[in-house]
């Protein structure tokens, strides 16, 4: 089983590989198997639900194909998602710096001569 199939389903338990959950699921694993994977799935309110609904899917041998298509779509938003956060980031960039430090510089000797002008009247 490739990696990319085992990604979306890599978050749901750390205690069972995805490859047996994959099993588990179609129905390809001993009663002792699916005793044992069953048990540890217990342990969470939340692995125990998600479990569930995966279970309500009909066409057990197309689950494979349906988590590479989540996989697939996950890593296309993720993708898009920090494209975008780079385009909206300020890049560093030099000039922008000494643009600045030479704008406050001149408001600094503005300030200066200003006040000294109005010292000596």
């Amino acid at each position: 089983m490739t990696d990319i199939l085992k990604d979306i389903l890599s978050h749901l338990s750390t205690e069972i590989d995805q490859e047996t959950l994959l099993r588990y699921l179609q129905g390809q694993l001993s009663d002792e198997q699916k005793h044992e994977v069953e048990k540890k799935m217990l342990a969470s309110d939340f692995h125990d639900d998600a479990m569930d609904g995966l279970q309500e899917f009909r066409n057990k041998e197309k689950l494979s194909l349906l988590v590479e298509q989540l996989n697939r779509d996950l890593k296309l938003k993720l993708a898009k998602k920090k494209q975008r956060r780079e385009k909206l980031r300020i890049k560093d960039q030099p000039w922008l710096y000494i643009a600045l430090i030479i704008i406050i510089l001149l408001i600094v000797l503005s300030y200066i001569v200003i006040y000294r002008m109005m010292q000596n009247p």
